[in-house]
């Protein structure tokens, strides 16, 4: 006969043992959920379509060439970059940062991507160059985007294609205005631009910091909804939806949500029917990182957040790492059907393609120098990637031999405030050093300066980015496995002469003599922080 207590005492072990196999299974479902923010790296702007199952985004990337980056997703989490609209943006000095000027924060701006029977669009507009753009394809993953150009360049304007055929386009900050575009994208239709809302942020009701702006409408049924942000004085970025039975009104408008400073964007609806704000927020060094935050409809309104809030979760699947769709690490090895570059790397400006080379020598990135500069954000061919967060790394290997006296090569955290490790040559003498630009309209100083007795040197940045930390520590190596910290820590900061969050940048630029080269046996990133 068994005891009773006994029978108990297996009940609750089986009870446990249950237990403990769904435990699993609950965390798997937390861990399933999606995560805000959606990508902790810098990209602005965004603008989103869905066609059938298929979602695809366009960003800014100011002064990068290629420029005008459009990304894919598959369910609104997980992105990976599928191309550009344009490889250079122009052929002036502005662009190609000569005599003296550059393009720092100004290049090509918000942009609009839309879908419409058969063909992709995507638009943007320029200070550089004074011209609007609007870009076209039939295939967005594969095809090439055809340009279309005209002046003025129309401040974060939004693209619409309504059901009579017309195509109209708003633009402006504060005052909106409205007009018609030209069918070939030539230009606006005569007699067709108009005030569209005379003071876009007036639904806030208290002095304002920035007037409204970053224009994007959407249709939903059968009424049109304009998004815009605005910033009020001793407060946050808000957005602000103005609604119209017309596109071209009379529109009530109306503070639609107002948490953390997640704001300008607009609408997006899944497969199944749910909808979402996508939005971003300013977020130190890192960048402007983009947010998903729940919609309901509320008697024609779009209800943005949880309880007004910004969810820390989502019911969308889990985020998995931004390498290698956001960023990637590059071997430099390449074979015949390779691109040149994967579609993570950008130049600063646009680049010389006569001075970099993947073929001079195998499985290295070589770039050689064919002008005399004073400091690296003057320096031509300086290959970036996006830093990530909340911490991330960037190691390379650099063969100095070929470099010349009073070159610099090596690697930089990019911003108008920058700090880089690296080589340079002088009396004949190769050193390692670490150089900072911690102050505007400081000039760059070497923190540290190291005799370097051999030509291969191992390099390595690191950025720590949790909770607006926004600190970068560098260190080198001599082996590829000891690392010794150089230099002073660079306390990053986002800065509007740049207006664009940190990254890292491979680099060589001359002080005396043009022709030397520096190679770069890899770049390999990491979203951790290994200080050893």
């Amino acid at each position: 006969m068994i005891d009773h207590n006994f029978n108990l005492y297996i009940l609750r072990c089986l009870l446990i043992v249950v237990g403990l196999s769904a435990l699993p299974k609950l965390l798997q479902g937390q861990d399933s959920k999606a995560q805000n923010p959606i990508i902790h790296a810098d990209v602005p702007d965004w603008s989103i379509i869905r066609v059938d199952d298929t979602y695809y985004m366009s960003s800014t990337t100011m002064h990068m060439s290629p420029g005008l980056p459009i990304m894919k997703s598959k369910d609104l989490v997980n992105w990976e970059i599928i191309g550009y609209a344009y490889e250079t943006l122009a052929d002036k000095d502005d662009v190609n940062l000569s005599n003296g000027k550059n393009m720092y924060g100004r290049g090509s701006w918000a942009s609009c991507l839309r879908y419409n029977q058969g063909t992709y669009y995507v638009s943007t507009f320029s200070a550089t160059t004074n011209k609007t753009y609007v870009f076209t394809t039939d295939d967005i993953e594969s095809g090439q985007w055809m340009q279309h150009s005209f002046e003025p360049s129309l401040h974060d304007h939004t693209i619409f294609f309504d059901d009579d055929g017309k195509i109209y386009i708003i633009w402006g900050g504060g005052q909106l205005k409205i007009a018609e575009l030209k069918p070939d994208f030539s230009g606006l239709v005569d007699g067709s631009e108009r005030v569209l809302i005379e003071n876009a942020h007036a639904p806030i009701k208290t002095e304002i910091m920035l007037n409204a702006e970053g224009s994007q409408l959407f249709k939903v049924n059968g009424k049109y909804y304009l998004f815009n942000i605005a910033w009020p004085r001793g407060g946050m970025r808000t957005v602000i939806i103005h609604r119209a039975d017309k596109i071209t009104g009379p529109y009530e408008g109306r503070v639609a949500f107002e948490d953390k400073g997640v704001a300008q964007g607009g609408l997006i609806e899944t497969p199944e029917g749910n909808w979402f704000a996508f939005l971003f927020r300013d977020y130190g060094a890192v960048g402007r990182i983009p947010y998903l935050v729940p919609v309901q409809w509320v008697d024609g309104w779009p209800i943005i957040g949880e309880d007004g809030k910004v969810p820390e979760t989502l019911d969308l699947p889990a985020n998995n790492s931004l390498i290698p769709g956001i960023v990637s690490s590059d071997e430099f090895n390449r074979k015949k059907k390779d691109p040149k570059l994967p579609l993570v790397w950008q130049w600063n400006h646009n680049p010389n393609n006569d001075l970099w080379s993947l073929d001079s020598r195998a499985g290295y990135l070589r770039l050689t120098t064919g002008r005399i500069d004073n400091s690296i954000v003057e320096a031509r061919n300086t290959l970036t990637q996006r830093t990530i967060g909340p911490e991330c790394s960037g190691i390379t290997s650099i063969d100095a031999s070929g470099m010349k006296e009073g070159d610099f090569a090596g690697m930089v955290m990019l911003q108008q405030q920058y700090g880089y490790v690296g080589v340079t040559i002088e009396d004949g003498k190769k050193s390692i050093l670490m150089v900072r630009n911690q102050s505007k309209g400081d000039e760059p100083k070497v923190e540290e300066r190291i005799a370097l007795n051999q030509d291969v040197l191992f390099l390595k940045v690191v950025g720590d980015f949790k909770e607006r930390r926004d600190i970068a520590t560098f260190y080198y190596s001599l082996d590829g496995k000891s690392w010794n910290k150089i230099g002073s820590e660079l306390q990053m900061r986002y800065t509007l002469p740049h207006f664009m969050g940190y990254r890292f940048g491979l680099f060589n630029y001359a002080t005396k003599y043009i022709g030397g080269y520096a190679d770069f046996d890899y770049f390999r990133i990491s979203d951790q922080i290994d200080n050893k």
